[in-house]
């Protein structure tokens, strides 16, 4: 008998001790945190990089000045008017991005419709010869030139200079005073090319990572005596192989 009171005495307290565990237990699960959701990892934008070789289209509007006797001779006095109208053409470079610097080479071919005409007096090494209308033309814009920018992100702010090459075409329609072709100048079509400066600044926005676009603002002096002063807008569009 005082067995089976032992056993039975044993058994109720291993139950007990299990049950206060169990409690104890629970207690403290509620204390536990609850537990988060599993989130994806966060994605990580890539960096944007300007560094690559890139080519382009661009169009624009230009308006300045030009002295078309410069085509013919060094003699004259100057002889200015105004000159305007649309370009558009190719663009192609190569650039490098160290931190927020980007530099590199740009160059572009222009195909234009800038044209002009003026009536004034023709002054030949400071001496009145008469007066005269003559008219010109620019075909074609060329520069090469050297960019240096700084970049945010896939936004970059540049300045830019470098050489420019220009055709010019005058052409005298009517004078007064002078025959033409007796000696004060040949009244002819003159077409000749002008090398010169460039110089400018714009800001170009990455579409993708290889796409992008830009506005520029570029000053052109082509000629022994800058001929042609023309200041120009432009927008254009560049892919870029790299990055």
């Amino acid at each position: 008998m005082a067995k089976r009171i032992g056993l039975a005495t044993a058994k109720l307290g291993g139950a007990a001790t299990l049950l206060i565990g169990l409690v104890a237990a629970a207690a403290n699960a509620e204390d536990l945190p609850p537990m988060q959701a599993y989130q994806n990892p966060a994605v990580v934008a890539p960096i944007y990089n300007w560094t690559g070789i890139y080519l382009g289209a661009n169009a624009g509007y230009g308006s300045g000045k030009q002295d078309p006797l410069g085509l013919f001779s060094n003699d004259f006095s100057a002889f200015n008017y105004t000159l305007s109208g649309g370009m558009g053409g190719g663009t192609f470079g190569a650039q490098i991005q160290s931190g927020h610097v980007v530099m590199g080479l740009e160059g572009d071919v222009d195909l234009t419709s800038m044209s002009g005409s003026g009536t004034g007096s023709v002054v030949k090494l400071g001496v009145l010869q008469g007066t005269a209308t003559i008219s010109s033309k620019v075909s074609v814009i060329d520069t090469l030139r050297t960019r240096i920018g700084y970049a945010q992100d896939n936004w970059l702010l540049y300045g830019t200079v470098g050489l420019a090459l220009t055709n010019d075409t005058s052409s005298f329609g009517q004078t007064v005073g002078f025959a033409c072709n007796t000696g004060v100048v040949a009244c002819t079509s003159k077409t000749d090319w002008h090398a010169g400066l460039a110089a400018g600044a714009g800001i170009e926005y990455g579409l993708t990572q290889n796409l992008s676009t830009k506005v520029e603002y570029l000053w052109v002096g082509a000629g022994a005596a800058n001929t042609l002063k023309e200041n120009m807008v432009r927008a254009g569009l560049n892919y870029r192989f790299g990055g």
